[in-house]
């Protein structure tokens, strides 16, 4: 059994609201695991079996709950006992769906619920039952932008899927989810930048085309769909076998695309400081780097330099974007951001009740994001 790390241990068990405040940051970075941390969607060393399918099953899920929360995918990567996620959750546009659109897009996630919906309906003549409807829906459409209820409708959904194909029961996740909140701009491009090299740290692929089941490479391959006359690489990943559920016939129930690098909005009502392109050249200079060994890490620092440009628009230097993307988890928490950031998600959990033993004198994370990025 793999050793135990910085990133596994998650010694204090606080409510998710604690933890999730959309009034200070829409961005979240989700794990997962396997119980016993198994490879139960890769290959498993006891039985001999493969189970990669897995991994195609929940990138599909992921985008099929998208399209129904207010919930969308910035980057993803799923490994083989374990998957990130970054999403954004989107209150505006759920506040401003209809009360048939909640409807609509609740009644998708959970049909039965469709029969207490005509109950309700055939009693609204009393102001009762009126009030009682509209809190109903209400309390549905803040569930539609409720990561907790996004992360439980996939992991229950992929668990009970894998129990039947392996006619057991049981658990199949080790518990709740770790959730991180990503506080600006640096945080998340960092964050999305060490969730899309996965594989590659992990030694699982040596490139960002056959880092497969992650978001890297699904942008990849849309942006090869649209180019006219193709490169012999990007003809080579439109026909990667592995990807097939990024280039073929998709499921007929709607999904929702990755969300574009130039749509994600930053947190001072622009865009991110980063272009698509510029992103891809960065992780391809990033993996170059990574494949370097440990003792050369200053070899690894000079390559990204190549990168200056880029890196000084997101405001972080060659040695601290090499720190972040290499152990991103050791340097954060329940959140991720410069100093100031930090600073001001403590104080907001303390108005949302966190009690804290010492809520003035030790805030995570706050040495490394001085370190890193010079707050």
């Amino acid at each position: 059994m793999p050793k135990r790390t910085q990133e596994y241990k998650n010694p204090v068990t606080r409510a998710r609201y604690q933890q999730v405040s959309l009034q200070d940051t829409p961005y979240y970075h989700c794990i997962s695991r396997c119980v016993r941390r198994a490879y139960l969607c890769g290959d498993d060393a006891v039985t001999g079996k493969n189970f990669d399918h897995r991994k195609q099953w929940l990138v599909t899920r992921i985008k099929q709950l998208a399209a129904q929360f207010s919930v969308e995918i910035c980057a993803y990567a799923i490994m083989s006992n374990h998957y990130h996620l970054v999403v954004h959750v989107d209150c505006k546009r759920a506040r401003a769906w209809s009360d048939e659109e909640v409807i609509a897009h609740w009644t998708a996630l959970f049909p039965r619920n469709a029969a207490i919906i005509e109950t309700l309906q055939k009693n609204l003549k009393t102001k009762a039952m009126q009030k009682q409807w509209q809190q109903k829906i209400e309390l549905w459409r803040e569930r539609l932008m409720d990561i907790s209820w996004f992360m439980r409708c996939l992991n229950e959904s992929v668990a009970r899927q894998a129990n039947r194909e392996d006619d057991c029961t049981g658990r199949f996740w080790e518990g709740r989810f770790k959730s991180q909140a990503l506080l600006d701009e640096k945080a998340l491009v960092t964050c999305m930048a060490y969730v899309d090299l996965n594989p590659i740290r992990a030694g699982m692929s040596e490139s960002l085309d056959s880092s497969d089941f992650t978001s890297i490479q699904e942008r990849l391959i849309n942006h090869a769909k649209q180019v006219k006359h193709r490169s012999y690489r990007q003809h080579r990943l439109l026909t990667r076998r592995s990807a097939k559920h990024l280039v073929g016939r998709q499921s007929t129930l709607k999904q929702s695309p990755l969300k574009s690098l130039s749509e994600l909005e930053g947190f001072t009502d622009t865009m991110l400081p980063i272009s698509q392109q510029n992103y891809f050249d960065l992780l391809e200079t990033t993996c170059k780097a990574l494949g370097l060994p440990g003792s050369e890490r200053a070899k690894a620092v000079h390559v990204l330099e190549e990168k200056q440009t880029v890196l000084q628009n997101v405001g972080i230097s060659p040695a601290a974007w090499l720190d972040s993307v290499t152990s991103f988890h050791r340097h954060y928490a329940v959140a991720a951001g410069s100093e100031v950031s930090l600073l001001h998600f403590h104080k907001s959990r303390i108005k949302a009740g966190v009690e804290f033993k010492h809520p003035h004198k030790w805030i995570r994370g706050v040495h490394s994001s001085r370190l890193l990025y010079g707050t």
